[in-house]
């Protein structure tokens, strides 16, 4: 649970919400309701550990969340996922339908799901048995295939799903190969082949393609890609 507040709403409860379902309840001290319906709130959130997040917004001292909600009476709660309101409701609900409404945001762990917990490849192509279009199960199997250098496989595999980060950056790592360990953390040798790739790009698309994995490889944190974007940028246009 976290109290929420104009300045932090857009990294706790929007940009959060991109991670996992954000339920905001929005409340005021001297309201009655609100009392009954917090504490239902905490522990029926509290019980899906983890799967839910619960942010809590007084209006009397956040305004502008309000406004942002048109809020015309409190209690009022509003369920986010991906940056946008999936569902809401307003006034002190009973703990059945709390429940109901918090459940139905992250659905229990499946047995899909369990067996991707568990990591093994035996329990991963069990999984896509169950749920051939398991996220976690196609990155994770994936990722076991290009580990041992059955690349060409894992990118059949990830071709089972639409494209993620992860994904893209499996598949870098699957077409890359060995050039993989260039850009590991320590010598700079990915560095020195991103300087040769980067007079080629323009014409070669297999250039351009091995500078992008690269890149996915190297990660958004690491300074360099952005430096080397915005070089390919400048290459390119």
């Amino acid at each position: 649970m976290a109290d929420v507040t104009d300045a932090t709403f857009e990294r706790d409860v929007l940009d959060r919400s991109h991670q996992v379902p954000v339920v905001v309840d929005l409340w005021a001290s001297w309201c009655g309701p609100c009392r009954t319906l917090g504490p239902i709130l905490e522990k029926v959130v509290g019980e899906t550990e983890g799967r839910v997040e619960l942010a809590k917004v007084d209006v009397d001292a956040n305004p502008a969340v309000a406004s942002a909600f048109r809020v015309q009476s409190i209690p009022a709660v509003f369920a986010l996922s991906g940056g946008k309101v999936v569902d809401s409701f307003v006034g002190a609900l009973p703990e059945h339908q709390v429940r109901a409404f918090v459940e139905q945001l992250a659905p229990a762990a499946s047995e899909a799901d369990r067996l991707v917990e568990q990591g093994d490849e035996s329990s991963l192509r069990k999984a896509l048995e169950l749920d051939p279009d398991h996220a976690g199960a196609v990155v994770a199997l994936a990722e076991l295939l290009v580990g041992r250098g059955e690349s060409e496989q894992a990118l059949q595999v990830l071709a089972r799903i639409p494209e993620t980060p992860e994904t893209r950056r499996v598949a870098a790592l699957a077409r890359v190969g060995d050039g993989a360990a260039a850009a590991a953390p320590g010598p700079d040798g990915v560095v020195g082949e991103l300087d040769l790739l980067l007079d080629r790009v323009k014409g070669d698309e297999e250039a351009r393609q091995r500078f992008l994995d690269l890149l996915e490889i190297l990660g958004p944190e690491d300074p360099r890609t952005v430096q080397y974007r915005k070089a390919l940028t400048a290459r390119l246009f």
